[in-house]
């Protein structure tokens, strides 16, 4: 097929370059790479980049234990405080958290690379199928965790390892959640999010329904009348429309069930590309759109974003990958209308913006941007159904500090609470903070019925 060919087509590339486009974008340290690394850090006292972790991993310890030859132990030290370390040492956005922070990021010298040394470990550990957890005896409680994501994989690690049963309900036919589903194939190559999936059920004492839709299939108050507790992690399944013109034009599609088709796909050639693509968005999910468009064979690709590179919430990190990719950045841009021939995509036309007394206006000068396809990554919504009378705060589970909703024994955690930072790692530390929660609560509840006996 021709690459020049317009329209939206499969088979863009060879058969080599999908394979070079879509391979690791950090590969894995060697032994000898791992050591050098950790030997930069100070292993400060009272660590930064510790501090900055939402999962608050002792990173100078694990950082030493590599140093001195312990990689093992490297990895028990994050595991204790990130089950799904191993995932986050390639998603986290280390440049604007453990690594901003680290005492060697200055003008002079860059930070210690500290997600690169946590992927080490954990893949290490991980590997040589070394498991560091056994169920305490069992408790006879039950526990429901609705979601098979970051935040609902952590709870129920956690509830396992002190002893509770737990069934996870998931909407998908595959668990992991958006480590699944949702990130961009180069950052986790090799099905990794299945092998972790695999790696944290391993604990036992956890059953996975899958294809199980809360809202469909089964209610909050269902859950309540059958399990001692509930933990809720069902992140966020819709996405914001754009409410313009054209909007359900063939070729106008969301990022989300881009980038899930891609991650699912036995062969890249099978995913339809076009030869000019325009993503509408500023975020983590626009760039790995706007890249993976790009490495499918994808001639120009546009991110259009209304507001300005500063405002952008993608990392610098991943504004600079995408255009080191080929991808054209273009602020100051909103969509006003996507206009067709042929009954298709053919362009979308944009309209200038600026900020007047902080507040974002258009000035009423247009312009059109040739597509055939457009992807819509303007952010994710939370769907309701099935909560019952949860509170809910700015459309999301309103929780308190140890995760607990305004209903007894439900809990919640992950993309779906108000306050939330829509990171992996976030998801992680909510989830196994819920579950410490949960376990507290339960625990008491059984000593003050042997009191009472």
């Amino acid at each position: 097929m021709e690459r020049l060919e317009t329209g939206i087509h499969a088979g863009r590339l060879l058969p080599a370059e999908y394979e070079a486009n879509f391979s690791d974008l950090h590969p894995r340290l060697d032994k000898h790479e791992a050591l050098v690394a950790a030997d930069r850090c100070y292993f400060c006292y009272d660590a930064p980049c510790m501090t900055a972790c939402p999962t608050s991993i002792d990173i100078p310890l694990f950082i030493r234990q590599i140093a001195t030859g312990n990689p093992i132990g490297s990895a028990k030290t994050i595991f204790d405080q990130n089950i799904l370390g191993g995932m986050c040492a390639r998603v986290c956005p280390t440049e604007e958290l453990c690594e901003q922070a680290c005492v060697r990021n200055t003008a002079e010298e860059k930070p210690v690379e500290i997600g690169r040394l946590q992927r080490y470990a954990t893949d290490t550990a991980m590997d040589a199928g070394k498991r560091f957890y056994t169920r305490a005896a069992s408790t006879g409680k039950k526990i429901a965790v609705v979601g098979a994501g970051p935040a609902g994989l952590a709870a129920a690690h956690r509830l396992a390892v002190k002893g509770h049963e737990v069934v996870i309900y998931d909407a998908r036919p595959k668990s992991g959640g958006l480590n699944e589903y949702g990130i961009a194939s180069y950052k986790t190559v090799d099905d990794f999010a299945q092998k972790e999936v695999d790696y944290v059920l391993s604990i036992g004492g956890i059953e996975v329904r899958n294809g199980q839709q809360l809202g469909r299939d089964f209610s909050l108050a269902d859950l309540q009348s059958q399990y001692d507790a509930v933990f809720l992690g069902i992140g966020l399944a819709g996405v914001n429309a754009l409410r313009i013109e054209g909007e359900n034009l063939p070729g106008a599609d969301d990022a989300v069930d881009f980038i899930a088709a891609l991650r699912q796909a036995k062969d890249k050639a099978e995913i339809a590309i076009g030869r000019r693509v325009v993503v509408l968005g500023g975020g983590m999910t626009a760039i790995d759109a706007a890249v993976q468009a790009k490495l499918l064979g994808a001639e120009e690709v546009t991110i259009c974003y209304r507001r300005g590179k500063e405002h952008m919430n993608a990392s610098e990190f991943e504004q600079d990958l995408a255009t080191s990719k080929g991808v054209i950045i273009r602020h100051w841009l909103a969509p006003k209308s996507i206009l067709a021939k042929d009954g298709k995509v053919a362009a979308i036309e944009v309209e200038y913006t600026k900020l007047v007394e902080g507040r974002l206006v258009t000035t009423g000068e247009t312009g059109v941007i040739a597509a055939e396809q457009i992807f819509k990554a303007i952010g994710q919504t939370f769907e309701a159904s099935g909560l019952g009378t949860v509170r809910m705060e700015s459309g999301r589970i309103a929780v308190d500090g140890e995760g607990r909703t305004s209903l007894d024994g439900v809990w919640a955690g992950g993309d779906c609470v108000f306050g939330g930072d829509d990171l992996t790692v976030s998801a992680v530390a909510q989830g196994r903070d819920a579950a410490e929660s949960i376990n507290h609560m339960l625990t008491a509840d059984a000593q003050s019925t042997v009191a009472v006996a």
